[in-house]
C-alpha cells in the first residue's frame, strides 16, 4: 500500500515538473501570442458585435464630454463600465438571433442609443439637464415652440449617429461578396451569449464594487441627474429613470407607507396656524394683487445699459420704489414655466419624474388662489396661449383659480415669437381686470407673458434698441468726431435677447401707467418674478462681460487679467438668478427696500401669507424677513445656495460668496437639508399626502368624537 502511495506520489511530482518545465520563458510567450491570436480571431468572427459594442460606448463618453465640458469625462471608468454592461447585455442577445436577424437587430438597437443620446444632449442645451422618459408626455408643448428646439440644435448632436453608420459600413464590408448558405442564414449561437453574458457579469461586479453607498443612494433617488450619468453612465441612468417613470404610475401599490413616514417626519412638528410675526405681517390684507409672471426675466438686466438707454427702463424705476429681493433664485425642472407657477403657488418642488401640471394635476395641494378664495378673493389667471399648453385648463381649476383667459378669450392681433404680443395682451387683458375691479370684491390676479420667451428670433418686431458699442471718434483727416460702431452683443442670442426684454419691459410700463390711470393701483400690489433665466449660453456671457473692441473678441482670462470675469459651471448657474420685486403705494411711500438674503420660489408663498394673511402648512420654503442670513434655496438637481457658499451637487464643488470658513459639518447640515426636502416634497406630491393626511385626521376627529358622545352613554346606564 504504502509502495503504491509512494509511486503515485513520484508521478504527481514528475506531472508538476514537466508543467514548470513548459511554463518557461519562451512558452510564457507562446500562450502570451496564442492568447492575442485568440482574441484577434474572436474579434474578427465577431466584428460587427465589436464595433456595435466600442462605438455606443464612445458614443457615451461624448454625451458627457459635449454636455458636461470637462475633459476627465472622457476618462470616467465608472460611467464607461456602466455604459459597457449595458451595451454587452443588449449585444449578447444577438447571438441567440437566426444570423439574418443579427444585424437588424444590433442597428435597430444602435438606433435606440442613439436616439437616447441625441435626445439627452439637446435636452441638455436647453435644460442644464438629462431627459426624462416621463417628460415624453410633454413632447407636444416641444412641438409648439419648435424655433426654440432648432436654434438650439448644435452639429455636436448629430456625431452620436456614428454609431449605426459605422455598423452599416461594417455590415456591408464584411458581407460583400458572401454569401451565406441557408444553414448559415439559421444558424445560432448560445454558447458566444453565455459567453457575453458571463463577459458582462465580470464588468459589472467590477462596477458595482467601485460604487459608495452615496453613489447608491443617489442613483435610488433620481433627483440628481447629471450626477447619476457622470459616475453610472446614460444608459444604466436612463434605465433606472424608465423603472422610476413606470413607478410613478404605481404609488397606489406600492411605496405609500415609506413615503407617509418621510411626510409626517418632515411637517410632524408644523403648527396648524401662523405663529410667527415680524413687521411686515398683515401689511396687505384684503388688498388685490396682480402678480406677473414674466417670462425668461433675469435679474442682470436690472441697471444694465447700451449707449446710455436701459434695457429695462421699467424694472429700474419699480426697483427704486418696490421691495426688491436682488438676490432670487428660481427652481425649475423640466416643466420650466409650469413649474415656476406650481412652485410660486404651492411653496413645493417640481417632482423627480414628470412635472406636476402634467403628471399630477390631479392632487390635492394647499396653493395661494386657494386659500385666498377662502378669504373671499375672486381668482383667476390670463395667458394668451393655448390653455392645454402645459395642461393649464385643469391645472389651474386644482390651484384655485375661478377664471383662466386663455388664447380662446383674446384677440391675437399681433403676433410675436410664440404668439399674441406683451402689448396687446396687457391691453386687452386691461379692459378684463377692469371689469373684475367693479366688483365689490378682491381679487388675485395671474399674467402670464409670452413675447420674452426663446429663441428671440423676431428682432424686427421688437423696436429700435441696439446692443453695439458706439463711439464718438476724432478723425485727423476731416477734424471732425464721427460715430464708431463696434458689434459687442449684436447677432447673438443674449444680443436678441436683450433686444426682446427691452420690448417686454416697455410693454410693461405701459401697463403699470395704464392701471395707475384707472385707479387699480390704490387699492393693489404688484408682485413682479421673472419665472426663470433665458437659458442663455456661456460663450454669450463671456462676450458680454470680456469683450474686446479693438479686436471684436472675447478676452481669455488668465492668473495676471484681474478685470477678466471668469464664466464657469458655478458662476454661470449664479448668474441665471431671476427679479421679484412686489410694490404698492405703501411700498413707494415707507416700506421701499432692498433684500439681498438668498431666497427661492417656494419662498415667495409664505412671505407672501405673512403680508395678506394666509398659512400654508406644507409650505417648503420660508418667510424671508423671518430666516434672513440662515436661508438656503435648494434646487430640483440636489444643488443649493446659502449667503455663503454656492454647492454643486453633480461635481461635488462649491463656489465661496463670502469670506468666511465653510466647515464640513456647515456643509453636510446643508446636503442632508436638502436630500430631506426633495424627498419630503416629491413624496408629498407623487402619492398625494396632503390629501390623505386631511383624510386621516378627519377620521381621527370623527372617532374621538364618536368615543366622546358614546361615553356619556354608558355612564347613564
Amino acid at each position: 500500500m504504502k509502495k503504491k502511495i509512494e509511486k503515485s506520489y513520484q508521478k504527481l511530482k514528475k506531472r508538476i515538473k514537466d508543467l514548470t518545465y513548459y511554463l518557461t520563458h519562451e512558452s510564457k510567450k507562446v500562450i502570451l501570442i496564442t492568447l492575442f491570436n485568440h482574441i484577434v480571431e474572436c474579434i474578427k468572427n465577431n466584428t460587427l458585435f465589436f464595433v456595435f459594442v466600442i462605438s455606443n460606448v464612445f458614443i457615451g463618453i461624448l454625451l458627457r464630454y459635449f454636455t458636461i465640458h470637462t475633459l476627465e469625462n472622457l476618462l470616467l471608468i465608472k460611467a464607461l463600465l456602466g455604459d459597457l454592461v449595458i451595451v454587452l447585455f443588449l449585444g449578447g442577445i444577438n447571438f441567440i438571433l437566426k444570423e439574418k436577424y443579427r444585424f437588424p437587430y444590433l442597428l435597430g438597437v444602435s438606433i435606440v442609443l442613439t436616439t437616447i443620446c441625441i435626445m439627452n444632449s439637446v435636452y441638455y442645451t436647453f435644460y442644464t439637464s438629462f431627459i426624462s422618459v416621463s417628460l415624453i408626455v410633454t413632447a407636444r408643448y416641444a412641438v409648439e415652440v419648435g424655433d426654440s428646439i432648432t436654434n438650439i440644435l448644435k452639429i455636436q448632436d448629430f456625431f452620436y449617429i456614428i454609431s449605426p453608420i459605422l455598423l452599416t459600413i461594417t455590415y456591408f464590408k464584411i458581407n460583400h461578396n458572401r454569401k451565406l448558405t441557408k444553414e448559415e442564414k439559421e444558424k445560432r449561437s448560445f454558447s458566444k451569449m453565455i459567453n457575453t453574458f458571463i463577459g458582462g457579469g465580470v464588468v459589472l461586479f467590477l462596477f458595482l464594487i467601485s460604487l459608495t453607498p452615496l453613489e447608491i443612494g443617489r442613483y435610488a433617488n433620481q433627483w440628481n441627474r447629471e450626477y447619476i450619468v457622470m459616475r453610472f453612465g446614460v444608459y444604466a441612468y436612463q434605465l433606472n429613470d424608465i423603472v422610476k417613470s413606470i413607478g410613478t404610475q404605481l404609488t397606489s401599490l406600492f411605496g405609500y407607507d415609506q413615503a407617509m413616514q418621510i411626510f409626517n417626519e418632515y411637517f410632524q412638528d408644523r403648527p396648524d396656524e401662523q405663529q410667527t410675526i415680524n413687521e411686515y405681517t398683515g401689511i396687505f390684507e384684503e388688498k388685490n394683487i396682480l402678480v406677473i409672471h414674466y417670462e425668461s426675466m433675469q435679474n442682470s438686466n436690472i441697471g444694465l445699459t447700451f449707449n446710455g438707454v436701459e434695457v429695462t427702463p421699467t424694472l429700474n424705476r419699480l426697483v427704486k420704489d418696490s421691495l426688491y429681493f436682488s438676490n432670487f433664485y428660481s427652481q425649475v425642472s423640466g416643466g420650466t414655466s409650469s413649474d415656476t407657477e406650481f412652485t410660486f403657488n404651492t411653496s413645493l418642488m417640481p417632482t423627480n419624474n414628470g412635472t406636476a401640471f402634467v403628471s399630477y394635476f390631479n392632487r390635492e395641494y394647499v396653493a395661494t388662489p386657494a386659500l385666498l378664495r377662502e378669504k373671499g378673493y375672486y381668482t383667476f389667471s390670463m395667458h394668451a396661449n393655448n390653455g392645454s399648453f402645459w395642461n393649464r385648463n385643469a391645472m389651474h381649476q386644482t390651484l384655485g383659480y375661478q377664471r383662466f383667459y386663455s388664447k380662446n378669450d383674446y384677440d391675437i392681433d399681433e403676433v410675436i415669437g410664440l404668439g399674441l404680443s406683451d402689448r396687446s395682451f396687457y391691453r386687452q387683458s386691461l379692459e378684463k381686470i377692469k371689469e373684475i375691479a367693479k366688483q365689490d370684491q378682491p381679487f388675485y390676479g395671474t399674467l402670464i407673458t409670452l413675447t420674452n420667451h426663446t429663441p428671440f428670433d423676431d428682432v424686427e418686431k421688437y423696436g429700435e434698441f441696439d446692443v453695439d458699442i458706439k463711439e464718438n471718434v476724432y478723425n485727423e483727416e476731416t477734424g471732425q468726431y464721427e460715430e464708431v460702431s463696434y458689434p459687442y452683443m449684436e447677432d447673438t442670442k443674449m444680443g436678441n435677447y436683450f433686444k426682446s426684454a427691452h420690448y417686454a419691459d416697455v410693454a410693461l410700463g405701459e401697463f403699470i401707467d395704464a392701471l395707475e390711470k384707472e385707479g387699480i393701483l390704490d387699492n393693489t400690489v404688484l408682485i413682479i418674478y421673472g419665472d426663470h433665466d433665458a437659458r442663455l449660453p456661456k460663450t454669450d456671457y463671456r462676450r458680454l462681460y470680456n469683450y474686446d473692441k479693438e479686436t471684436n473678441s472675447i478676452r481669455s482670462c488668465d492668473d495676471t487679467d484681474e478685470d477678466c470675469v471668469k464664466i464657469d459651471a458655478n458662476t454661470y448657474e449664479l448668474l441665471r438668478k431671476v427679479p421679484l420685486l412686489i410694490y404698492s403705494k405703501e411700498t413707494k411711500e415707507s416700506l421701499h427696500q432692498k433684500i439681498t438674503n438668498v431666497m427661492g420660489m417656494y419662498d415667495v408663498m409664505p412671505t407672501l401669507g405673512n403680508m395678506f394673511g394666509f398659512y400654508n402648512k406644507y409650505q417648503l420654503g420660508h418667510d424671508i424677513f423671518n430666516v434672513t442670513d440662515d436661508n438656503i434655496v435648494v434646487f430640483p438637481n440636489g444643488n443649493w445656495v446659502t449667503n455663503k457658499i454656492y454647492y454643486n451637487a453633480q461635481n461635488n464643488s462649491f463656489l465661496s460668496l463670502k469670506e468666511t470658513e465653510i466647515t464640513e459639518e456647515y456643509m453636510d447640515a446643508c446636503n442632508t437639508y436638502a436630500e430631506n426636502l426633495l424627498e419630503a416634497s416629491n413624496a408629498t406630491i407623487v402619492f398625494d399626502l396632503i390629501k390623505k393626511s386631511k383624510e386621516i385626521e378627519a377620521a381621527e376627529l370623527e372617532s374621538d368624537y364618536i368615543e366622546e358622545s358614546v361615553v356619556p352613554e354608558r355612564n347613564q346606564k
